[in-house]
């Protein structure tokens, strides 16, 4: 086989050579974090320097960092009435966008009828307008509301900051679900004005497996931990440590805080190199989101007339990997609830292709996907194959 053009860094990106190295190293450490003789603080001792790097990433204290087993994980724990700040009273009410990854559309442990969408405009981005007159009325039920900082599909930038300003004003707490913008714009959780952050460490480099939900103020705390057992992670979820896989993600995050800004400009020549060529080469082309602020890597287009799986199909027999809308939701014969939420019609939302891209993209990898573009998928549009139903 020759050489194969991997974009779909959104569902998850390659091990970064100095994960790797951490995680093998870690490997050969034999004690539980949790016991008290030398080979258990070694094991600690790799785990809070984990701690620090990944608090690091995104400008927060190391204490506040809770390991998880990923990123839905991680926005399970977060999306729960019990959280308080202080002495305060929880949360009476979620405010979700209707544009969030499964993990947090699903809820978390608030009941159907506590949950409510925000809608968001057509280009994909959260109705503030909306928001604004809803908060207003809730001001007295300490919502939580959940935006996410980037869209896994579209890659579209959220206005966290205005809506941090927006839920604080209310008296509510705000979590926004990074996973898919760290390591592709800086995350500094007090500029973005998060109370609650959600990381997962295979989107950015590290291994798969492992997450992090991050706090902004050692005041606010999770009065019902998903899992229960031991004190681990200050007491916020029990279980023995992921040691070789929280290296590998500390790693990873130190990577990432070294190289974002070089590594940034580097996706963005690729991505406006790939969204050039597709235009060129299909005027009819549709990118989602191409009118408003995007991380540097995202690209959603759509074909008219073409099956997003078709496309998908065709391309991978030309050795390109891509995906239909968001890995989560793959294999769902179903128009992405993203771009039905942005209004978007199903026979065009039934063929949007997603191409991710990474800091180590290539040029040749760009060109393979162009002419795998043109040869098959043009070529069904050209034979009216593959049309949408």
């Amino acid at each position: 086989m020759g050489v194969r053009a991997y974009l779909d860094w959104n569902a998850t990106a390659p091990l970064r050579p100095q994960a790797r190295r951490a995680i093998e190293a870690a490997l050969d450490l034999v004690g539980n974090p949790s016991s008290v003789h030398a080979d258990g603080r070694a094991a600690r001792a790799l785990v809070e320097g984990a701690r620090e790097q990944v608090a690091a990433l995104v400008g927060a204290q190391a204490r506040n960092v809770i390991f998880t087993s990923g990123g839905t994980e991680a926005n399970a724990l977060a999306l729960t009435p019990s959280l308080v700040v202080g002495e305060a009273r929880g949360r009476d009410r979620a405010l979700i966008s209707a544009i969030e990854h499964p993990s947090v559309r699903s809820g978390g442990r608030f009941p159907q009828q506590l949950r409510e969408d925000v809608p968001v405009t057509r280009e994909g981005v959260v109705d503030l307008a909306w928001l604004t007159e809803r908060l207003d009325v809730l001001r007295r039920s300490a919502p939580l509301v959940s935006v996410m900082l980037a869209n896994n599909e579209t890659g579209v930038i959220q206005p966290v900051d205005q809506v941090a300003e927006l839920t604080h004003a209310a008296g509510g707490l705000l979590h926004i679900d990074a996973v898919q913008a760290a390591g592709r714009i800086p995350c500094d959780i007090k500029s973005l004005g998060a109370d609650l952050l959600t990381l997962s460490a295979h989107k950015l480099g590290g291994p798969k497996g492992v997450g992090a939900l991050i706090l902004a103020d050692q005041d606010l705390h999770i009065g019902d931990p998903l899992i229960r057992g031991g004190g681990q992670e200050g007491s916020s979820r029990a279980g023995t440590e992921n040691v070789s896989g929280i290296a590998g993600f500390g790693a990873a995050a130190q990577a990432v805080v070294a190289g974002l800004m070089d590594e940034a400009a580097d996706m963005a020549r690729a991505r406006d190199r790939l969204e050039a060529g597709l235009r060129a080469a299909a005027p009819s082309a549709v990118i989602f989101g191409a009118t408003v602020p995007r991380v540097p890597n995202t690209t959603l287009v759509a074909m008219p007339g073409i099956k997003a799986e078709t496309a998908l199909i065709a391309l991978d027999l030309e050795g390109v990997s891509v995906s239909s809308g968001s890995a989560c939701s793959s294999g769902k014969v179903a128009p992405s609830h993203v771009l039905a939420a942005m209004g978007v019609a199903p026979e065009l939302a039934l063929g949007a292709v997603r191409i991710s891209l990474g800091p180590t993209t290539t040029g040749e990898e760009i060109e393979i996907f162009l002419n795998a573009w043109m040869k098959r998928v043009m070529g069904l549009s050209r034979r009216g194959r593959g049309l949408a139903a």
